[in-house]
């Protein structure tokens, strides 16, 4: 499939517990479930994903750096790194392709350190607060943008 079909789906920190962690906030699927939703909208839209996750900022922001060689887009949830980490927003930035913010749970609804994302400047848009759905628009606007 051409660069320009295909889509990284990328899960920041403490992902990988979704199902255990948290259910009244984050829901009882997990990781897995997700993305094999994930998955089955993006044949139906014609595209391709490739899902990854690390509780790791540094393998994120290198994940970002390369997905252009691979990508035409990519849909991030950056966790708690959403609130704080100025070098993955400087690599959604010079990644120079379309990039849409995800996240389960109403960021604007938390606490108040969540109320900010530092990456919303770096991305096309942000979609929040509709659960495992978050993700699922979040495809849809990927495609949209590529």
């Amino acid at each position: 499939m051409a660069k320009k079909r295909k889509i990284l789906v990328l899960h920041g920190p403490n992902l990988n517990m979704l199902g255990r962690r948290e259910p009244k906030i984050y829901g009882r699927l997990t990781l897995d479930q997700i993305n094999r939703k994930i998955a089955a909208l993006a044949a139906e839209l014609g595209v391709e994903i490739e899902a990854r996750q690390s509780n790791v900022e540094g393998e994120l922001v290198g994940w970002i750096q390369e997905a252009p060689k691979a990508f035409g887009a990519l849909i991030l949830n950056a966790g708690a790194y959403t609130h704080s980490s100025i070098a993955i927003r400087d690599a959604l930035t010079a990644a120079g392709i379309p990039a849409v913010e995800v996240h389960i749970s109403n960021i604007y609804k938390r606490e108040e350190f969540r109320k900010r994302s530092i990456i919303a400047e770096a991305v096309v848009g942000q979609i929040t607060g509709f659960g495992v759905d978050s993700y699922l628009l979040g495809l849809r606007a990927a495609v949209a943008a590529l």
